[in-house]
């Protein structure tokens, strides 16, 4: 038996021999934060000081401010812990992740019923897949252009005030003029009326949203398409359309498939949807999908000679993990469209017994009931002046609830509401529990009852 003398020890190897308590010794001195250490530690040490310090985060699960998954199945976190090391832009070295790749555009594509499926890219989230978008369009609007020996210049896109700030930035980096549609008290969504207003010989596309972001509600796109394709024919111009469906595009072919909204309609030329939100992958994955290959200008598309092979690319990105498309293939291949139908579904029938009940509780009005995606908006009657929704909302944080109030888009800035985005993983018994928590708050402001209110149960009938 061989010993040795505890002086011939570690630091480190005395801490895991001799301290059975949690606090070992490094944990009893301060480390530096925005510099690397002198030394190193061991590794239990360096894990159990960042976990603590993560304990700190809110509780994703109680998030409802967020769209993105908070919930996968254990399966598709092994396959997705799998493909960590994996680099997407290396198709040569790691050719069954490329084709899963491809595999899911052409999903993604028939699924929004693309005339030629599989013209598309996987990107970090829709952030990623609207620049690529909105690049398509500039180009392909140019190439009009020049083609008729007209001016190039001074190209802008027409939105609505309640898009993303990505559109924005879009906006800024490529040198293009937004249009901004302004919204009103009442109206959160963009009008066919408005989008023609606005529209001439230099736009180069109209952008439409299925699933809004500050009150869940679907633009009514096919009636801008008839707007546009009515002004078109009588101008001569070409204005297409791009579909902003990063909330709504894993929703509406499976709850709403008679609403025409896609590639059924001949002038939505791109479309962009969020994997990492009701694609049901933990962020980041986005999808983008052209009409045609004529609908993607081959001038954007690179051809790397990178590792031995030569790939056509189109993003912005470059290395990146293959793990969130593996994600994505697991779920179209373990809920199918009987699955995605089934979730979309539970998911909805929550999300409308939830808004019923938070109409119940009195003091609210609800601004939009979930009857589109999962989401829905309410504010506090105009009657309520002695608390605000933003006094309700810390009031949530209170029981662990991150429920986000903020003011809408310009022109609308006096409505104030909260927002409630029911994922996958939110049940209908935590659905009960934040009304009850909701009531609370309510008669916390308004002085109620010193003891809980009982607070209606919603009902979560078909």
């Amino acid at each position: 038996m061989v010993t040795r003398k505890i002086e011939s020890i570690s630091p480190e190897e005395q801490d895991a021999l001799l301290a059975p308590a949690y606090a070992r010794r490094r944990m009893l001195e301060g480390v530096p934060r925005y510099r690397l250490p002198e030394h190193e530690m061991a590794p239990e040490t360096a894990h159990d000081l960042i976990h603590d310090e993560l304990m700190l985060d809110g509780n994703a699960r109680l998030n409802l401010a967020t769209f993105v998954t908070t919930w996968m199945e254990p399966q598709a976190e092994r396959l997705m812990a799998e493909a960590f090391d994996k680099n997407l832009i290396d198709k040569d070295e790691y050719p069954r992740t490329a084709e899963i790749e491809a595999r899911c555009v052409n999903i993604v594509s028939d699924l929004f019923h693309a005339p030629e499926q599989g013209v598309g890219a996987s990107a970090i989230g829709s952030s990623e897949a609207v620049m690529l978008a909105g690049m398509a369009l500039k180009w392909r609007w140019r190439a009009r252009r020049r083609a008729r020996g007209e001016d190039t210049h001074r190209p802008n896109l027409i939105l609505g005030a309640n898009v993303q700030v990505v559109w924005e930035k879009f906006c800024r980096y490529w040198d293009v003029e937004p249009r901004y549609i302004p919204m009103e008290k009442g109206r959160y969504v963009i009008t066919p009326e408005e989008v023609i207003a606005r529209t001439d010989a230099h736009t180069i596309g109209v952008v439409a949203i299925l699933g809004t972001t500050f009150t869940g509600e679907y633009e009514p796109i096919e009636a801008i398409h008839a707007a546009l394709e009515a002004q078109n024919a009588t101008t001569g111009w070409e204005i297409p359309m791009h579909v902003d469906a990063a909330s709504g595009g894993f929703v509406a072919p499976f709850l709403d498939p008679e609403l025409v909204w896609d590639f059924r309609l001949p002038l939505v030329k791109s479309i962009n949807v969020s994997g990492h939100k009701y694609g049901l992958v933990y962020p980041g994955v986005g999808w983008v999908v052209w009409r045609s290959h004529e609908d993607l200008p081959e001038e954007l598309i690179f051809r790397v000679n990178y590792l031995g092979g030569d790939m056509p690319t189109f993003t912005l990105n470059f290395s990146r993990p293959g793990n969130q498309v593996v994600g994505q293939y697991y779920n179209f291949l373990r809920l199918g469209r009987a699955g995605y139908t089934q979730v979309m579904t539970a998911l909805r029938e929550v999300a409308t017994g939830l808004a019923r009940g938070v109409a119940d509780l009195g003091p609210f009005e609800l601004v939009s009931d979930a009857s589109t995606i999962p989401v829905f908006a309410f504010k506090l009657r105009d009657e309520i002046t002695d608390y605000s929704v933003f006094d309700i909302s810390h009031k949530l944080r209170e029981s662990g609830w991150q429920v986000p109030a903020y003011t809408m888009p310009e022109h609308a800035e006096s409505v104030a509401v909260l927002r409630v985005v029911v994922r996958e993983g939110f049940s209908a018994d935590l659905a009960e529990l934040l009304l009850a928590d909701l009531a609370k708050a309510v008669a916390h402001f308004e002085g109620l009852r010193a003891h809980d209110p009982a607070p209606p149960t919603p009902s979560f009938a078909h």
